[in-house]
């Protein structure tokens, strides 16, 4: 059984929902809704998960999620709730000096004296960068947040906002244009109230040349070929055939095993529907990924 679906953050190009399951469990989760355009699309969320946040969202729109509990592939529970968009995304903030932005705690520190310690952002830092994609971290040194905002313009100059639960200290951006400067601002809320922010600039990587698809035969090969020269080395990393485990009209999720050695991460590579070249990065744990 599914419990209510409620949105609990809305920013003018996301929303974050949650719901609870207060009977039983299900195999996996489905989110459907149309988008600004009318045309439908399909989230597939992994079985545990009990919050999502939906991206690419136009600013005050009202959208009409259907969340869908499924055990196997079938369609057994079903929720749905409705919301509008936050309105469009007011101008950047002056980013403050130095001098601003340390004197600011002690401006604040006698109405916050109810709080033990002031919330502080540490550095934002880039962990992987792609053509298309922004791995970014940080750090809380004092304190906690109830969750973080991060602020950026896309390559069309349009202004973007993603929310973060407080729990989290790192974040990939996708959907990034290659060769290209952005400004990244991320903010630290108590409640509504952004508290701190910390920005960094970065420019993405450039597009490599994509290598010619291999056929069957060479793939099977090449491991053979390489293993003289690669005995030294204590395992060999080999990769399993990828598979296609759920398919929606707007995503597909991959799977994959490694039946040999470890890698560090992987890298999902392919053409969007115009013939773009996009990059996903994925941890080196992962043997599954959904590309949205």
């Amino acid at each position: 059984v599914l419990g209510d679906l409620n949105v609990t953050s809305i920013t003018p190009s996301s929303m974050q929902l949650q719901w609870s399951v207060p009977e039983d469990s299900f195999d996996s989760f489905m989110l459907q809704y149309r988008d600004a355009q009318g045309q439908p699309q399909a989230l597939p969320i992994d079985g545990e998960s009990r919050s999502v946040t939906v991206p690419g969202l136009s600013p005050s729109h009202r959208y009409h999620f259907h969340l869908y509990g499924l055990q196997g592939r079938r369609k057994i529970d079903h929720v749905s709730t409705e919301a509008v968009t936050g309105a469009e995304e007011p101008e950047e903030l002056p980013l403050p000096s130095e001098k601003q932005k340390h004197e600011k705690p002690q401006n604040e520190t006698p109405p916050s004296d109810a709080h033990p310690v002031q919330a502080v952002l540490g550095e934002l830092r880039v962990s992987n960068i792609t053509p298309s994609s922004v791995g970014l971290k940080w750090s809380v040194p004092e304190g906690s947040f109830d969750s973080f905002m991060l602020q950026y313009r896309d390559a069309h100059g349009q202004p973007q906002a993603l929310a973060i639960d407080g729990g989290s200290h790192s974040v990939t951006v996708p959907g990034l244009s290659p060769s290209h400067r952005y400004r990244f601002h991320l903010y630290g809320l108590r409640g509504r109230k952004k508290t701190d922010r910390v920005s960094i600039d970065i420019i993405t990587a450039e597009e490599p040349e994509e290598l010619p698809l291999p056929t069957e035969e060479p793939q099977h090969e090449k491991p053979q070929t390489e293993a003289p020269a690669s005995e030294a080395t204590p395992a060999t990393a080999v990769l399993e055939e990828l598979s296609v485990s759920s398919v929606t009209p707007s995503s597909v999720q991959l799977q994959w095993t490694v039946p040999k050695g470890s890698f560090d991460s992987f890298v999902l590579q392919y053409r969007d529907a115009h013939g773009q070249p996009q990059a996903l990065p994925i941890d080196g744990g992962s043997r599954s990924v959904t590309v949205p």
